[in-house]
């Protein structure tokens, strides 16, 4: 299972799909719905979110074993430096590891203050490198602290992600060569709106392999595609989420789109967003889809 989505990472066309863990104590209905709309038959893996905007949400790694067992897909499972010491992580991991959650995601995580628990404190020991370095040492066969472990783990896949924009370049490909020295092999963008973003994302991405890594460390880029079908998204990701560049040309379209209805709007946005679903799938056919859950967005623009 994770020996192909690395080939198709590699090698191939690679299209993974985020889910969301509701707060619920339930995951099942997300199940239910990717299976009615058959999104399984359109993707080759997904992925599970832990705890996005420090809200608390359903478990991440439970959601991500769920997904497998029931489409036999690959899941990558997000794992937050946010809200886990070392040891808590590495348990997490050695938990994971035997259930055949094997593919993670390393995030640094939002900042506790935006959480909806009260008086929630960070833990941050470290950043996602941090996660990436443990994820080095149980490949090895050895806990983060240097002790050998009773068994050797299964292979641990590990991800990362970056900003899709900067004003300065040579800062974001540092971030970019940071992660892959320290073991990712697929780094996830934020999301993609121009063409020109991502071919300097994917000339970045070369450039950081030839400066930091011997072929076996090489890491791949996946564009995050986020389909926007209303002005305010877009006017929300274009201020207040920095790493994200929408162009003026889309928040435009959809500012007249608005203007003539609800319906207008979400037609213009989503012909927006299937087109550069397809450009980049063209260019570069590695990306991992993100709807919020908002899974009839995706088939449609997955199919």
């Amino acid at each position: 299972m994770f020996d192909t989505l690395i080939d198709k990472l590699n090698n191939g066309t690679l299209i993974t799909l985020e889910t969301t863990p509701g707060h619920s104590p339930v995951f099942a209905p997300i199940i239910q719905k990717i299976a009615e709309l058959g999104l399984d038959k359109h993707v080759d893996g997904f992925s599970t979110t832990d705890n996005p905007l420090a809200k608390l949400k359903y478990n991440a790694l439970f959601a991500a074993k769920m997904l497998q067992d029931r489409f036999h897909k690959p899941v990558i499972a997000t794992m937050s430096m946010r809200d886990r010491n070392k040891i808590a992580l590495q348990s997490d991991l050695l938990g994971a590891n035997e259930v055949d959650i094997r593919a993670i995601l390393a995030l640094t995580g939002d900042p506790a203050n935006m959480s909806d628990q009260p008086h929630t404190k960070g833990v941050f020991e470290g950043d996602s490198s941090l996660l990436l370095q443990m994820i080095s040492a149980f490949n090895s066969g050895m806990n983060y602290a240097g002790k050998p472990l009773a068994v050797a783990p299964q292979t641990i896949y590990p991800f990362a992600v970056v900003n899709s924009y900067a004003k300065n370049p040579k800062t974001l490909q540092k971030k970019i060569q940071k992660k892959i020295k320290n073991g990712a092999l697929g780094i996830v963008t934020q999301p993609v709106y121009d063409m020109e973003s991502a071919k300097i994302l994917l000339e970045m991405k070369e450039n950081a392999n030839k400066e930091c890594c011997p072929e076996q460390k090489k890491g791949e880029l996946i564009f995050g595609v986020f389909p926007i079908t209303k002005l305010r998204t877009a006017q929300f990701l274009s201020a207040h989420v920095p790493g994200i560049n929408v162009p003026d040309i889309w928040i435009e379209k959809l500012r007249l789109a608005h203007e003539k209805g609800p319906e207008e709007e979400y037609k213009v946005g989503f012909e927006l967003s299937k087109k550069i679903f397809e450009d980049l799938k063209e260019l570069h056919p590695k990306i991992h889809l993100m709807t919020a859950n908002q899974f009839q967005v995706a088939k449609d623009i997955l199919t």
